[in-house]
């Protein structure tokens, strides 16, 4: 099968300010079998980026606003995977090249040769990330599966993921506490060669340094005080698979020199061994420090960095792909519905409303413990606003329209007026400057009894109130 013929379906951007070329285009690239979105500016082309997530983007040089290289500087910013190929009418070779050496895909001059133009689509589409091109079944999105999300930065993410997955390169994830790093490291290695292998994760900054040496290198019978029988170290567990070292930026300086040495030398030598054991381990790596402080301040290796180092991926905040969290919480509502042995639906339109506006400084961890409150304690199928909001500690703000408020601050200054008067009319009507007729059409208007304010409970009139209601 041709790359080309392997990358039909793909969705392309193209940009153009001329409405017969962008006819054109769009007509020739969807006979092709493409999926075409069109648009008549970089602004537009920006724009429509965030809204979906294409393959590849085809764009004239020459746009109103900012050209097409300055189109191509910012979505290689963003989105440094999603190849670019420009046309233009008036090129010239200097241009070129410093398209290219930009990391320009492709540079192509008007009036070009339509299967020029097709070839050079399937040739990106065929070096792009696997992850970006159509899936052809639901096996090809199983190593991703448990990753919940619509985000273009997550899919933009997810194409890096998938495309580093197939290498043996050392990766290192970066991210905010409880972003989701171990499960895109199960990700990765379930997308690589090694998924039939073991996968380990051992979070270096919760095990005590005197433990972190044996858990990951082993030791032998006899090596110290507890050692009563030989024990592999998760390196040899991991051998063959894929070792994540969550929290790396927590080890302590002298394991980090030890790790080097283990990820020069491919092998580890036990507590108490002699002899050192070949290890075949792919290194994950995760941390939500900032290892470029931590190596200024002398803390972690700079060696040790550039050999975890090898490919960085970011992980965005839970409040950086807020158009995922709909999707998340329903996902963790019916997941958890079942262990909680309710009956759940949904979540109010105000209380869905409500999780997609909170900070989420837990990211998508508080978002699952949140979730797990309101499933605990929900009696109706539909969570409420309220019930949301307590698990997010926020406290309950009843908005009232101007005469709601105005009637609640008059009851409640009768109210106040009635208990410092023990329930005397007269007295609460000279307190209030009002005359006793007055006030006491105000007690009738809130169905407000001046015996019942009292102090012995009697009920009698109060106080002149029988001769007004005759009066």
């Amino acid at each position: 099968m041709s790359s080309e013929q392997e990358a039909r379906g793909a969705r392309l951007l193209v940009v153009d300010d001329d409405p017969d070329m962008l006819r054109l285009l769009s007509m020739r690239l969807t006979g092709a079998g493409y999926q075409v979105t069109a648009v008549t500016s970089a602004e537009s082309a920006l724009t429509q980026l965030e809204i979906e997530h294409p393959q590849l983007v085809l764009s004239d040089v020459r746009l109103p606003g900012r050209d097409g290289l300055q189109l191509f500087d910012e979505i290689r910013q963003h989105h440094p995977t999603l190849p670019v190929i420009l046309l233009t009418a008036h090129g010239t070779i200097p241009d070129a090249v410093e398209a290219t050496a930009r990391g320009v895909f492709g540079y192509l001059t008007k009036p070009y040769d339509a299967r020029e133009l097709l070839d050079k689509i399937a040739q990106a589409l065929a070096l792009a990330a696997p992850a970006a091109r159509p899936a052809k079944g639901a096996g090809d999105e199983n190593w991703r599966s448990d990753i919940v999300s619509r985000s273009n930065r997550m899919a933009e993410l997810l194409a890096e993921a998938r495309m580093v997955a197939k290498s043996d390169a050392s990766v290192l994830l970066r991210g905010d506490s409880g972003t989701g790093k171990e499960m895109l490291a199960r990700a990765i290695h379930k997308a690589s060669a090694r998924a039939d292998k073991p996968f380990v994760a051992v979070n270096c900054g919760a095990i005590p340094e005197a433990l972190l040496e044996s858990e990951l290198f082993g030791h032998m019978k006899g090596a110290f005080t507890d050692a009563v029988a030989n024990h592999k170290g998760l390196f040899q567990q991991a051998d063959g698979g894929t070792l994540l070292l969550d929290e790396i930026g927590d080890m302590p300086p002298a394991l980090q020199v030890k790790l080097l040495r283990v990820l020069q030398e491919r092998a580890v030598r036990p507590l108490g061994g002699s002899q050192s054991i070949q290890v075949d381990v792919r290194i994950i790596s995760a941390t939500h420090r900032d290892l470029d402080v931590a190596m200024a301040e002398g803390q972690f290796r700079e060696d040790l960095y550039y050999r975890l180092n090898v490919v960085t991926l970011n992980l965005p905040s839970l409040a950086a792909r807020r158009e995922d969290i709909p999707l998340l919480a329903n996902h963790f509502l019916q997941r958890l519905a079942g262990k909680y042995n309710k009956r759940l639906s949904g979540f109010a339109p105000e209380a869905l409303k409500a999780l997609a506006t909170a900070p989420w400084p837990g990211n998508v961890r508080q978002l699952y413990n949140v979730v797990e409150q309101v499933c605990a304690l929900s009696t109706s199928p539909l969570v409420p606003l309220a019930l949301v909001q307590r698990a997010l500690r926020v406290p309950t703000v009843e908005v009232q329209t101007y005469a709601q408020a105005k009637q609640r601050f008059e009851r409640d200054y009768l109210v106040g007026l009635l208990k410092l008067t023990d329930g005397n009319v007269a007295d609460a009507a000279r307190l209030a400057d009002r005359n006793r007729t007055e006030f006491y059409r105000l007690l009738q208007k809130h169905e407000l009894t001046p015996g019942s304010f009292k102090s012995d409970g009697s009920q009698g009139p109060t106080d002149g109130v029988a001769d007004e209601r005759h009066s």
